[in-house]
């Protein structure tokens, strides 16, 4: 098996950031756990909306974790998929957008 930076098994140790500095450990943990709360979206939506986030940062960890939290919650992989293309598309669109940037000062030095 070929050894990759990330370690599927550090995900486990998430909880340990506390250790280091407890009070902000417990800040953010407090904040995490209060975010993922049924509230306006259901617990299902914000998973949802966590595991296209996850991708889009490219955050293998938070992949897995919002993959299997998914899962747990009904969320099918049709409906992950469709999300991934959503936030892939926002991606995209993000990078070509700043393309008027381009086109401005282009624009402008030719000018």
């Amino acid at each position: 098996m070929q050894k990759t930076y990330y370690d599927p098994s550090d995900l486990k140790k998430f909880g340990k950031i506390s250790e280091w500095n407890e009070e902000l450990g417990s800040k953010f943990f407090e904040y995490y756990n209060s975010v993922f709360k049924e509230g306006s979206l259901s617990e299902r939506e914000k998973s949802l909306i966590a595991l296209a986030v996850a991708h889009t940062i490219q955050c293998p960890y938070c992949i897995d974790a919002y993959t299997g939290d998914g899962l747990q919650r009904g969320i099918t992989k049709e409906e992950m998929m469709e999300a991934l293309h959503v936030a892939g598309a926002i991606r995209g669109g993000a990078t070509l957008v700043h393309g008027v940037q381009m086109m401005n000062k282009v624009n402008k030095l030719d000018g």
